[in-house]
């Protein structure tokens, strides 16, 4: 097998695009992505890890929303408050020691108040211990793909292993509101009254009136000013992350903007209907030497508006495809690429089944990829 890649050449000439669309940012890590096609609008050190402050306690957040999903814990389940939560600095929901909080409380501490105190009666209670949580919230993100996440804490407060990349954050974020919709509303609560103080969302776009519903904040002094946001228009969601910002109205004015400008700069376009052949495949060992390919949904790419260059996509898979196939399978992928922009995969399927070949097909096939081995072999060259 090898790697096969088709061109389609001239197939999307209306479609054109430019990078006058670009996006400067003061942040100094940031990735913006469009939740629906999983388009990366901007991307700026995505991957390096670094102090999350609270935005870290979004996989605090995790770990309680998958105990509640799995039946562990409910809404009404009430944790003890440890002397170490109590006295805990920073941002509080001021809960006191020997006190029982409902989790539906505590969530509003940790989401409204981004309440220290309320992270840590959650890991202890959850974990035994903080330090236990920690361990299990390293684990459980390495086990979801968040391979530049380290935790140290349940709180984002300072510590040297305490890290996570932008990327890692966005795609939390994106768990969250599509994993947990029946918690994400809280998210979106401007305010959270706890032993008579009232509190307020530290999350600046939520009383803009540009669709902003999560999710959340974060400062340390080595971290700088971040923010974990998403936001909604009509059928887009946008989900970015910034961080380094050097102060509240930084923070606030560089999400406005990011939010703003993602909305704005770019539109949905259909590139290919679904269930109409985009592409043929190669097959061997099969009755048939080729497989059509298709989209089991329309694909819908997003495009900026301004128009200069040539959008192109292409099929990728590992070929040729070897029989039997069934219709449905999931064999290739469409790679879109637009100019100034990550490219962007879509999964494509066999269109029909496709039988295994005679004895003769198949001894025949095994024969020829033998020869074009050794061939390969003889001229000192890898196919």
């Amino acid at each position: 097998m090898s790697f096969m890649r088709i061109i389609f050449g001239g197939i999307l000439a209306c479609l054109l695009v430019s990078s006058s669309w670009a996006l400067e940012t003061r942040a100094t890590a940031a990735l913006v992505v469009d939740q629906g096609t999983g388009t990366v609008l901007l991307s700026k050190d995505p991957d390096r890890p670094i102090p999350p402050a609270s935005m870290s306690k979004l996989m605090t957040l995790n770990m309680l929303f998958e105990a509640l999903d799995s039946g562990r814990v409910t809404m009404d389940t009430e944790f003890l408050v440890s002397q170490k939560a109590h006295e805990m600095g920073g941002s509080k929901m001021f809960v006191s020691a020997g006190n029982r909080i409902k989790i539906s409380d505590l969530l509003r501490g940790i989401i409204v108040q981004s309440g220290n105190d309320a992270c840590v009666v959650v890991a202890e209670n959850l974990a035994g211990t903080e330090d236990e949580f920690a361990r299990m919230m390293t684990l459980r993100a390495a086990q979801l793909g968040m391979v530049n996440s380290n935790f140290a804490n349940s709180t984002g407060w300072p510590h040297p292993e305490q890290r996570m990349s932008a990327r890692d954050l966005v795609f939390l974020a994106d768990r969250i509101i599509n994993e947990f919709p029946e918690y994400y509303s809280i998210f979106s609560e401007t305010s959270f009254i706890w032993a008579g103080i009232t509190q307020d969302n530290r999350n600046p776009l939520l009383s803009l009136g540009i669709g902003a519903d999560g999710l959340k904040t974060g400062h340390t002094s080595e971290a700088g000013y971040g923010l974990v946001g998403s936001a909604r228009q009509g059928n887009r969601r946008v989900i970015f992350m910034i961080s380094g910002l050097e102060s509240v109205r930084d923070r606030a004015e560089e999400a406005e903007k990011i939010a703003n400008w993602a909305f704005r700069q770019f539109t949905q376009k259909t590139l290919l209907e679904a269930n109409k052949r985009i592409a043929e495949a190669d097959v061997w060992l099969g009755k048939k030497s080729k497989i059509g390919l298709v989209a089991k949904n329309d694909i819908i790419g997003l495009i900026p508006y301004t128009t200069t260059e040539q959008v192109s996509m292409s099929v990728v898979y590992n070929g040729p495809l070897e029989a039997p196939i069934s219709a449905g399978d999931d064999v290739a992928k469409l790679r879109v690429d637009v100019p100034g922009m990550e490219p962007v995969f879509y999964p494509l399927y066999a269109e029909a089944d496709v039988g295994s070949g005679s004895i003769f097909t198949r001894f025949k096939g095994s024969a020829q990829v033998l020869a074009k081995r050794a061939l390969a072999t003889a001229f000192g060259s890898e196919q």
